[in-house]
């Protein structure tokens, strides 16, 4: 087994260990570490508080170097999150210079991240969405033209 494989498995025995309210996260076969069940509690006091959202991560084989996908399996109205699922966050995306300037260098993926810092930044995104960087525009507009109608 390969280092990226061992530190995945090394980071979920750790993340269910010492679970994270609000958050579970599992092997969705246990012979590939890459690829990665999650379910999300919709936080309180949000549009989506109560809710069980269901997702995907995929690691890439170069993990921690490179950034994991993540996918919500369950359908969600989002600004961040496009309409096939795919989630859109600063912590997700590749290290570097953002060629469009919405974020900075710091915000973006660092092999220093684990999956308990993504999935806790994508927890937060669902109470505070960044519809600067929006995915889902027309989610955007009415999160910020038509907040009762968002939900």
């Amino acid at each position: 087994m390969d280092g990226s494989a061992l530190l995945l498995l090394k980071q979920l025995r750790e993340f269910n260990r010492h679970p994270v309210e609000g958050i579970s996260a599992g092997l969705i076969d246990e012979s590939n570490p890459y690829a990665w069940n999650v379910i999300l509690v919709g936080p309180s006091d949000t549009f989506y508080e109560g809710g069980f959202f269901k997702a995907r991560l995929d690691f890439p084989k170069e993990y921690p170097i490179k950034p994991p996908k993540m996918k919500f399996i369950s359908e969600i109205w989002h600004p961040n999150i496009e309409k096939n699922g795919d989630v859109c966050i600063s912590i997700l995306h590749e290290p570097g210079v953002d060629q469009f300037g919405y974020e900075r260098a710091s915000e973006r993926w660092s092999p220093v991240q684990s999956v308990e810092t993504i999935l806790l930044s994508v927890l937060s995104m669902l109470s505070d969405p960044n519809c600067d960087s929006a995915a889902n525009i027309d989610a955007s507009v009415m999160w910020r033209d038509e907040r009762v109608a968002f939900k």
